[in-house]
């Protein structure tokens, strides 16, 4: 599957005037993600079980079914895994501390419509779609965990809504929902939830009354500090940098911000020939104005990117539901400075950035100013206290140990779930 990243960081930014080649090209490109569902679904991908046995594989600990990201354990080595989304790692992260924690894995994708390859689980992970399906599949004592990757389907859904309706009523657009998540029960019929994303995301399941346990955000790379930035040119140039999903993403919200901001340059990095109505919506602002530059999708791990990250003082990310803010995380890694909605699931201070009181076109340009008008010392080390927070809190290390930590407490729950007759050397 390392052709899904190649395919996205390969696209170039949109033209003013497309050429009829461009718009072919386009075309085809639109049609790629219909093209990779039917050649998975040829291929049968999504209905695989993967098993992976632990080291003493005389004495497993239990068996766990893990319904994620089957790609994350298809490839023999990590290396060979898109880093398009942290998603695809963080699986076989996941498997491999359940295996050398003594457990025997089977992974299948989040999407099967087959039934589950067996039943006699002990411990049954998910994320959404599925889980009440194979749920009650499953034995009573089996433990059942909800890995939410994104925040709750009501928020999640409801917060884009209202974007939709605020863009409608502040420019007269009206644009169709983007990757809504499905209604779910997942939550209810958990016994333990585990979340990647800060408080904002935890509370949003918080109604559920359920155990809930957060595993930090991995980050594919870490880059060093950017020690010969200038902030004095640096402090006037921001960047948005994210995927599908625009207005949710609030971008439509900083670009409306930018439009007068013409004393400051604004980098838009994204798959924007994936979103035809909203760059048609705002065709004028992202290719019509000198101080605003479509980039297009850009490789974080690619030279380009680092020189543009090491041009700009700060990541601009008003998005309305995260269920851990991984462009955000990547710009700090990189040295930016994160000016952020609360809802961007983001631990910020003011040492390390800019929390928005309100994701509003007129909070986007105080904050904008605010940050430009500092003293270059001061951005440098706001950027440097935010470079160390995501080394500290959000690397694949991280995270994995959060994990680890986690599996470690699985065996009390295990037990009271079982009651008191469960053998102490249970799993």
């Amino acid at each position: 599957m390392i052709y899904l990243s190649l395919i996205g960081n390969s696209l170039k930014p949109m033209p003013e005037t497309p050429s009829l080649l461009h718009s072919a090209g386009a075309v085809v490109r639109r049609q790629v993600p219909l093209v990779r569902r039917l050649l998975r679904r040829v291929r049968g991908i999504n209905e695989r079980c993967i098993t992976l046995h632990p080291p003493d594989a005389s004495r497993p600990r239990g068996r766990v079914l893990l319904s994620y990201i089957i790609d994350g354990v298809l490839p023999r080595s990590e290396e060979d895994l898109p880093h398009s989304h942290p998603h695809f790692w963080e699986t076989r992260a996941m498997a491999d501390v359940f295996r050398e924690e003594g457990y025997i894995v089977d992974v299948i994708h989040w999407t099967r419509r087959r039934a589950l390859p067996r039943t006699d689980y002990d411990i049954f992970v998910d994320v959404r779609r599925n889980f009440e399906r194979h749920a009650v599949a499953l034995p009573d004592h089996c433990l059942k965990i909800a890995h939410m990757d994104t925040a709750h389907h009501r928020v999640h859904n409801g917060n884009q809504q209202q974007r939709l309706e605020a863009l409608k009523a502040r420019r007269g657009t009206r644009l169709d929902p983007f990757k809504l998540i499905e209604e779910n029960q997942a939550a209810e019929t958990a016994d333990v939830i585990t979340v990647l994303g800060n408080e904002f995301t935890i509370d949003t399941f918080a109604y559920a009354g359920k155990p809930v346990h957060r595993i930090r955000l991995s980050n594919p790379f870490t880059y060093p500090f950017p020690e010969r930035k200038n902030f004095s040119e640096a402090r006037r140039r921001f960047l948005w940098l994210g995927s599908e999903g625009f207005v949710h993403k609030g971008l439509d919200l900083v670009l409306d911000a930018f439009a007068t901001l013409d004393d400051h340059e604004l980098f838009v990095c994204g798959p924007l020939q994936n979103e035809t109505a909203f760059t048609k919506a705002y065709h004028d602002l992202l290719y019509r104005t000198p101080h605003i530059h479509a980039e297009g999708w850009i490789d974080v791990q690619s030279p380009r990117f680092r020189k543009l990250a090491d041009s700009c003082a700060a990541i601009v990310y008003p998005s309305c539901s995260e269920g851990g803010g991984g462009s955000v995380i990547t710009m700090m890694h990189a040295g930016l400075i994160p000016v952020v909605s609360r809802e961007a699931s983001v631990d910020i201070d003011a040492a390390c950035g800019l929390l928005l009181e309100q994701s509003s076109v007129a909070a986007l340009q105080s904050a904008v100013r605010t940050l430009s008008a500092m003293a270059p010392d001061q951005l440098e080390s706001m950027a440097r206290a935010a470079w160390q927070r995501a080394r500290d809190n959000h690397t694949r290390t991280r995270f994995k140990e959060d994990y680890r930590d986690f599996v470690k407490r699985l065996p009390e729950y295990l037990r009271a779930k079982r009651g008191p007759s469960t053998k102490e050397d249970a799993p």
